[in-house]
Parts: structure tokens; C-alpha cells; sequence
């Protein structure tokens, strides 16, 4: 019974997490929204496809048309479209040679032994993409089905045409994917991230002591934001991809970032990842270390101001990304906010650099750690002010 308490647990926490997912899908757009109606479409399609070919005409192997239009319905127009075609000529191509082999041999099993791997290595050509598998596909239907003919095999390759037409046309007619929240929900998640790690690190050090913080937790919670950039990388790559050949994208193009806007994005972001590892990884030295002098109270004090100042920095910045108005320049609004927690922060960062060499006259390591760092904050600054 042991046992069957252990495999029933996955599903439990399976089932588990589909009300809430149901309730998000409900509640508002989202990724949940996303794929519920993107699993519609697909089952859509594929009822249509069996609709016209196997209830009404009836055909030999039905199947094929709404198996092709179910995978056709992809994330993004595009790749129905991409991707249709590839299919439809793996599979062509895999059917035209087992019937042409099979007809000429009078021998299924001679004809799969030679016809099977020559096409699972045309299956490999980079024109055919991930798609190419589809041409052992075409060649197992052809000989796995009866009799080889070449009407059964026309037969076959107009049910996958008519089920591509379908599951592209039921993708691009009915709300087509679009993904600019996602994209400017990642750039925001990453932004704000990196505002609570500098925000905890400022927390830390207000008190101006060193024992007992976290360092730890912040250090890997630093190396971590890295990847949440990388996500809004792919995200935007999303974003881009769902525009192509999408009827919906010319309603969403206006508000669509230019690609300038999306690369100074992510190259701030960036910095901000480096910057925000470079600050825990230098308190966690100095708090680790046996040998490492700690900054006076005041010193510390005032580092953890420039850092409160920079997570106000970082996280007006993170809204600006998830604005609207992006394309044309930050709004207005947004933009002087911004300017007004940058300036303050290059204020913070010039009293810190004017009383570092008094606070610490006789530690040149100390001075070249907080040297580091104060370099980096004002590189990080001159970017959070660039449009």
C-alpha cells in the first residue's frame, strides 16, 4: 500500500494545481488564458478535419487529417505555417518513395528494410527542420495499410494537406497567439528582482554591522537574476516570432518596442545582473573573511543608501519597460520619475566617492573593493538614464 501512496502523490499535487490554474485562466489574460485557448483551437481543428474527412467523406484514413491539423496549431502563426510546410513535404516525400519502392519490389518487407533508412537521413536535411521525421511517417503509412497504390497514396497525402490547411487557418483565424505580455512581464519580473535583492542588501547594512546577514541567500539569488534575463531574452524572441504572418500582430504592432528599445532593455538588465553579483559577492567576502577590515558604521551606512537608491533606480526602470508607450520613448511621466531617482543616486554615489579616501586612509583594499563598485554604479546609472 506503501507503494501506492507514493505514485498517487504526483497526481494529487497534479490535480491539485489545476484549480488554481483554471481560476487564473478565468480570472484574466495570462499564461494559463494563453494555453487553455491554444488547446481549444487544436481540438477544434482537428473536429473539423474529421468532420469533412472521415464523418462526411468517408475516407480510408481519416486520421491523418486531424493528426496533422491538432500539431499544426503551434504557438506562434508562423510556425504553423513554417512548420506545415516542412510537414507536408516529409511527408510527401516519405509516401511518393515507399509507393514508388514498394510498387517496384512487390514486397512490404523488402521495401520498409530500404525505404526506412533512407528517409530517416532525409528526415536529418536542415530545410526540413524538426519536421523531418514526418517522412518515415508518410513511408509506415503507405506500408503498414493494406495494399500499395498510387490513389491510396494521393488519397493519404491530400488528408494531411486538407488537415495542415485546417489547423494554420484555425490558428491564424481565431485569436492568433501575440505575446507582448509575456515579454514585457519577463523584462519587468527581471527588473524587479534585482530592485528586492539591492533593497535586502540595504536593509542588511543599514544598521552598519556585518555579522549574521544572509550573505549567502543574496549571492545566489544575484546568480540567479542572470537567468531571469535570459527568459526575457527568449520571451522577446517570442514576441517577435508571434508578429510574423500574424493578422492580429498589425493591431499590436503599434505598441510593439522597436528592436533599439528591446536591445538597450536587455543590455541594462544585464548590467544590472553583474552589478547586483558584484555587490553581494563583495559583502559576502567582506563578511566571510577573517582578514578583510570591516568598513566603518558610517561607510557602511552610506553604501547602503546608494543601494536603496539604486533598487529605486532599478525598479522605475522596470516600469518603464512594461509600459505601453515604450516604442516612442518612456512616457513622460515615467521618464522624469526615472531621471529624478537617477539623479538622486549619482548625488548619493558622489558623497560616498567624496568621503570613501577619509573613511578608510589606510586600507588600499579596502579602497579598491569600494572602487569597483562605486565604477560600476555609475556605469549602471549613465545606462538607466539612456531613451
Amino acid at each position: 500500500m506503501e507503494w501506492m501512496r507514493k505514485a498517487a502523490r504526483p497526481v494529487r499535487r497534479t490535480a491539485g494545481a489545476v484549480v488554481p490554474a483554471a481560476r487564473r485562466a478565468w480570472e484574466g489574460p495570462g499564461r494559463e488564458r494563453d494555453l487553455m485557448v491554444q488547446a481549444s483551437k487544436a481540438a477544434l481543428a482537428a473536429w473539423l478535419a474529421w468532420a469533412v474527412v472521415g464523418w462526411w467523406l468517408a475516407a480510408p484514413m481519416a486520421f491523418v487529417a486531424p493528426w496533422v491539423a491538432v500539431v499544426l496549431v503551434e504557438s506562434t502563426v508562423y510556425r504553423s505555417v513554417a512548420h506545415g510546410l516542412q510537414q507536408l513535404a516529409a511527408i510527401a516525400v516519405g509516401t511518393a518513395t515507399a509507393t514508388a519502392v514498394a510498387l517496384l519490389l512487390h514486397s512490404t518487407m523488402i521495401t520498409m528494410a530500404l525505404v526506412l533508412p533512407a528517409v530517416l537521413l532525409l528526415g536529418q536535411w536542415q530545410r526540413l527542420g524538426s519536421q523531418g521525421v514526418y517522412a518515415a511517417t508518410g513511408a509506415l503509412f503507405v506500408l503498414t495499410n493494406g495494399p500499395v497504390t498510387v490513389a491510396a497514396s494521393a488519397a493519404r497525402i491530400a488528408e494531411a494537406v486538407f488537415g495542415a490547411v485546417v489547423g494554420v487557418a484555425v490558428n491564424v483565424l481565431i485569436r492568433p497567439p501575440v505575446y507582448l505580455r509575456d515579454a514585457r512581464a519577463a523584462l519587468e519580473d527581471a527588473a524587479g528582482e534585482a530592485q528586492e535583492i539591492l533593497d535586502a542588501v540595504a536593509d542588511g547594512l543599514a544598521g552598519g554591522e556585518w555579522d549574521g546577514l544572509p550573505v549567502g541567500e543574496w549571492h545566489e539569488r544575484a546568480l540567479r537574476l542572470g537567468r531571469l534575463v535570459d527568459q526575457a531574452r527568449s520571451a522577446i524572441g517570442w514576441s517577435r516570432e508571434s508578429m510574423r504572418v500574424n493578422p492580429r500582430g498589425r493591431r499590436a504592432r503599434p505598441r510593439l518596442p522597436a528592436d533599439e528599445a528591446y536591445s538597450d532593455a536587455l543590455g541594462v538588465l544585464d548590467y544590472v545582473a553583474l552589478h547586483t553579483a558584484g555587490v553581494t559577492r563583495t559583502v559576502r567576502e567582506i563578511t566571510e573573511s577573517e582578514r578583510a577590515a570591516r568598513p566603518a558604521p558610517e561607510l557602511t551606512r552610506a553604501y547602503s543608501e546608494f543601494l536603496r537608491h539604486t533598487a529605486r533606480a532599478v525598479r522605475l526602470y522596470g516600469r518603464t519597460l512594461a509600459d505601453p508607450g515604450l516604442p516612442d520613448g518612456h512616457d513622460d511621466d515615467a521618464a522624469a520619475e526615472l531621471r529624478e531617482a537617477v539623479a538622486e543616486l549619482q548625488r548619493t554615489l558622489n558623497d560616498l566617492r567624496r568621503g570613501l579616501p577619509g573613511a578608510v586612509p589606510d586600507d588600499p583594499d579596502a579602497l579598491v573593493t569600494y572602487g569597483t563598485l562605486l565604477a560600476q554604479a555609475h556605469r549602471l546609472a549613465d545606462l538607466l538614464t539612456q531613451d
